[in-house]
């Protein structure tokens, strides 16, 4: 089996939202009246937000706030994103238009909410891009559990084996290699030292670095 489809995390990949979401989670803690842990944008960056409150956070386990806060967390980053916009992340739009050129499909398997990307996708005209979206809605667990690349793979209608994902995050990584898929590691978000251990196919800078030639050879 080849290459046949791409699979894309959103934030730190296609979208440069770092700062977006930490102010967002900031303006959160200011009103709720909550603390936040020095580390905790690290520790919870491409996390699920029923993982990051009740785990990284300790704000609370009762899941119905659970729910509401990270509800309200994405209004607020949505409020920041349209007054501001949403930054493309360094040489996204050159290689999705790499990957039409070569047709090969390309789906979204991200742990943020559909609303999100969908803002991002209409401020840079990135529908035409991708066939399908599988976000935090989508699954019932989170990263390193396969289950959204596999969802993503299935919608594609590609065997895990042929797709490749392309993630910023180790245990965006590590799901990817529980699917049976080929990873492309972006240090986006973290050094290069924080994914040696999970052997991601390719290590790169961001998606300007990267060449079909290079992509195809993975699977040679």
């Amino acid at each position: 089996m080849g290459l046949k489809a791409f699979i894309f995390d959103w934030d730190g990949v296609i979208v440069d939202s770092s700062e977006l979401h930490r102010s967002s989670w900031e303006a959160l803690a200011n009103e709720l009246k909550k603390e936040l842990p020095e580390d905790h944008f690290e520790k919870g960056f491409g996390k699920r937000n029923e993982t990051i409150i009740p785990e990284i956070l300790r704000w609370t386990t009762h899941l119905k706030s659970i729910k509401q806060w990270g509800e309200r967390k994405e209004e607020i980053y949505r409020e920041f994103g349209k007054s501001g916009g949403i930054n493309l992340q360094t040489g996204a739009l050159r290689f999705l238009k790499q990957a039409r050129k070569f047709s090969i499909p390309c789906c979204i398997g991200t742990s943020t909410e559909r609303k999100n990307v969908l803002l991002a996708m209409k401020q840079h005209q990135l529908e035409e891009f991708f066939l399908g979206i599988v976000s935090s809605e989508d699954v019932s667990s989170g990263k390193p559990n396969p289950e959204v690349f596999l969802k993503a793979s299935k919608l594609l209608g590609n065997h895990p084996s042929e797709c490749i994902v392309f993630e910023d995050s180790p245990h965006g990584i590590k799901a990817a290699k529980l699917g049976g898929m080929k990873a492309v590691a972006l240090t986006t978000s973290h050094p290069r030292e924080a994914f040696h251990s999970l052997y991601p196919d390719l290590l790169v800078p961001n998606l300007n670095d990267l060449k079909m030639d290079n992509l195809q050879a993975i699977f040679q």
